[in-house]
């Protein structure tokens, strides 16, 4: 048979007090004395005592939990997000379910439904790379569910949003390349539709525009995963016979590249210089080292939960959404 939890009740028969007493000890409150309130607290930390979460939620209409929505755990920067909002979160008495999409829409789709199932006051989402129609995030708004938009966003969405300067962080690791001496520099590119593919290939033209490069289109490829890269090899490694530089939207992509042209005799970084964005911990691992543009992933995902629960606590003071900007500063190592 399944054990009884210890109540507030169970603490009271005990003790020989009423339950009222008890639980006003476990708050700290005042007109329990201090002795009192030790007494009941080392019983009910003896007895594994835990509060009711669901009892508390219902009371006060809200679960105190916050819904995570990321493509992938297993990636660092949503690792470093996600560690972030649990860090701030929990100092503030939420806890945190978290979904991953898999860069998937239909299962990003299920895991709204699912954690709105689960009464969650508040997401954080980072949406799939397959996300066209934005109808289940309406959904979430018109439910008056706070909602904040991290990295990844829709400009059709009205509500709080956390991203890096993808546009300048693309601009300055493209500047770096050609300060160097790169004149040909190949783009592995993001879909468009994501924001963060927009802003990183803008960012990397604006580069050629400024030092007076032309924009070659053969030399901008959607190409953002290692898979993706080994699919097009043939091509990327006749594109290699002309270009001295490569500037990948995301380091994976990049240290993909780099091997690939390793193995095919390519000297890195003084036959082609690569770059890539992220600043993942692998970076520093593969050789040469990685050049890359750092993003701030904790800082991101502890300013994201911070603005979500002042939605959630402070209704009343926040009215238009907010965007909050992260800068990105490049990492100079010996791929570039």
């Amino acid at each position: 048979m399944k054990p009884h939890p210890t109540s507030i009740s169970d603490i009271a028969r005990a003790l020989g007090v009423s339950p009222s007493t008890v639980s006003r000890a476990l708050k700290d409150h005042p007109d329990i004395s201090e002795a009192t309130r030790g007494r009941i607290k080392a019983f009910a930390k003896e007895m594994n005592y835990r509060p009711n979460a669901l009892a508390l939620g219902l009371r006060s209409q809200r679960s105190y939990t916050l819904g995570v929505i990321v493509p992938e755990i297993v990636h660092h920067f949503f690792s470093t997000l996600i560690s972030g909002i649990e860090d701030l979160a929990y100092s503030k008495g939420y806890r945190v379910m978290i979904c991953q999409s898999t860069e998937d829409y239909q299962r990003e789709v299920l895991n709204i439904q699912a954690l709105l199932d689960h009464r969650v006051d508040g997401l954080l989402v980072a949406f799939s790379k397959q996300t066209l129609d934005f109808s289940h995030f309406k959904t979430v708004l018109e439910n008056q569910i706070p909602m904040v938009f991290l990295d990844r966003f829709c400009k059709e969405i009205e509500t709080d949003r956390v991203v890096t300067d993808d546009f300048q962080g693309a601009k300055v690791a493209t500047n770096h390349l050609i300060k160097r001496g790169c004149r040909k520099i190949l783009h592995l590119a993001a879909p468009q539709n994501l924001h963060i593919g927009r802003e990183r290939f803008e960012g990397y033209h604006q580069a050629l525009i400024e030092n007076e490069l032309p924009l070659d289109d053969r030399l901008v490829l959607h190409c953002d995963t290692s898979a993706k890269l080994r699919a097009l090899q043939d091509h990327l490694l006749v594109l290699a016979k002309d270009i001295d530089g490569v500037f990948a939207v995301n380091d994976f992509t990049a240290i993909s590249m780099m091997q690939l042209l390793q193995e095919k005799g390519f000297e890195i970084p003084s036959r082609i210089a690569v770059a890539g964005f992220g600043d993942d911990p692998i970076a520093t691992i593969v050789r040469p080292q990685l050049t890359t543009v750092q993003q701030k992933g904790y800082e991101m995902g502890k300013e994201s939960a911070r603005m979500l629960i002042q939605r959630l606590e402070k209704p009343e003071t926040q009215t238009t959404p907010s965007t909050r900007v992260f800068p990105a500063s490049l990492k100079i190592r010996e791929s570039a």
